[in-house]
């Protein structure tokens, strides 16, 4: 079986399932997702996820802010720690930093990275790193605020080899999307050859970044197959191989799910 370590069920569009998450979820078993981490962007709709996935063993959340979500209300430490105390929480985040989207003075979303951090400690739970143009400052703070206490996943990982390699020295896992298949991510392939098969994870970040063969079309937990098999393919094993190893990471890194 599959986990999905990074994807938003909430804003999926589930006309294809007739409007039914149910009819969405029984898809995706088929496909051989047998977990799905549903990650959390901003405090407005969070009440709206939980009650969308409460009821479904097979779905994990996390709490926290997105970092281009600018004009969200901010939550301090306390409330994502609250929030983190629910049996279905495994993590803090998304949080990080993004430069390639957000610009101007951005020392607001540097703060709001801090006081996810401070959280995570706070709850000993796992981070949800997201991590844009921006390598410098984020393993900065990361070491600043002493992440490594904690650890966490990398998510969506599409910088180099040397900031991959800070992450895994700090207790991290990186993860791989659907940008792994595209044609130009010849970068990011030999990165995903060079992490230790025990710190990989696998994901979607859906309904964003489908995978080729979707590239351009929305995207479903479902599709996490074509990341799994394109990497199995670059690092030489087989798909079963692959399938095993991030199922037991992912259960490793959240062990309250397993």
């Amino acid at each position: 079986m599959l986990v999905d370590s990074h994807c938003h069920l909430d804003r999926l569009d589930l006309t294809p399932y007739g409007g039914s998450f149910p009819a969405l979820l029984d898809e995706t078993r088929k496909d051989g997702v047998g977990h799905m981490l549903c990650v959390s962007i901003d405090m407005e709709s969070y009440p709206e996820m939980l009650a969308l996935v409460e009821e479904h063993p097979q779905i994990s959340i996390s709490a926290g802010v997105h970092p281009n979500e600018q004009h969200r209300r901010e939550p301090e430490p306390e409330e994502l720690v609250a929030l983190a105390a629910h049996p279905k929480n495994v993590a803090i985040g998304e949080t990080g930093l993004d430069y390639f989207r957000s610009g101007g003075e951005l020392e607001w979303q540097r703060e709001r990275f801090r006081r996810h951090i401070a959280a995570a400690r706070a709850c000993n739970k796992p981070l949800i790193i997201h991590s844009r143009a921006a390598c410098g400052d984020s393993i900065r703070i990361m070491q600043q605020e002493r992440a490594d206490e904690v650890g966490g996943v990398m998510h969506c990982f599409t910088e180099d080899w040397d900031m991959a390699q800070k992450a895994l020295d700090m207790g991290f896992y990186i993860s791989f999307s659907g940008i792994i298949t595209f044609r130009s991510a010849d970068d990011l392939r030999d990165v995903a050859r060079k992490v230790p098969l025990e710190r990989i994870l696998i994901e979607t970040d859906a309904p964003y970044l489908a995978p080729v063969p979707h590239r351009g079309k929305p995207n479903y937990p479902r599709y996490v197959g074509h990341v799994a098999d394109c990497l199995a393919q670059v690092r030489g094993i087989d798909r079963e191989t692959l399938a095993g190893a991030t199922w037991d990471n992912f259960f490793r890194l959240f062990p309250a799910v397993a």
